[in-house]
């Protein structure tokens, strides 16, 4: 059998005062799963785990989801992405990630391919410095004062715009540590 490392993340926990989800009891729930490895980062909804299963992403996603709201009783979204996934995120970054403060770069993860349409309602030069890219299931976000002042992420965030779709957003320190952990 061939183990695969994968990322988990969950949207919306322990972020505002709801859906509180310790990360010690989201390890124990992963490896009750039958995961191994599993290590979580920070208290927002980031998981790295081994697994042996056949399932694809989807599939571990649904599952842990699943059990998330039988242990926890509330309904939590997560993506779960692999390795080599997470590591071309990081290198067909159009921005020069190396050169910003991880809080000025964001991968908004999207449960499905995106496409310019979607967001041609969009001024870009409306909100200049700030810019976006579309990438595999990802949107890149340059956002140079941090997300929290950012009019460009809130624009994006409309639900209009994220019709149909999981998306979670991971600062760019975020998303290197998550490749990291994941190799």
């Amino acid at each position: 059998m061939t183990t695969k490392r994968y990322a988990a993340l969950l949207r919306g926990v322990n972020v505002g005062g709801g859906k509180k989800l310790p990360m010690a009891e989201l390890r124990e729930l992963l490896a009750e799963l039958g995961h191994s490895d599993v290590r979580t980062l920070l208290a927002s909804g980031n998981a790295v785990l081994t697994t042996d299963s056949a399932a694809g992403e989807d599939a571990l996603a649904h599952d842990l989801e699943a059990a998330v709201e039988k242990r926890f009783g509330f309904s939590v979204a997560c993506l779960v992405r692999d390795h080599a996934y997470l590591r071309a995120v990081v290198d067909a970054c159009p921005f020069p990630a190396a050169e910003l403060e991880g809080r000025q770069l964001h991968a908004n993860f999207s449960s499905a391919p995106l496409d310019a349409e979607r967001f041609a309602g969009i001024d870009p030069a409306a909100h200049l410095p700030e810019e976006f890219r579309l990438g595999d299931r990802v949107l890149y976000l340059y956002a140079p004062d941090g997300l929290g002042r950012s009019k460009l992420a809130e624009a994006l965030a409309k639900p209009a715009l994220n019709k149909g779709l999981t998306v979670t957003s991971r600062n760019w320190n975020t998303v290197v540590k998550l490749v990291e952990l994941t190799a």
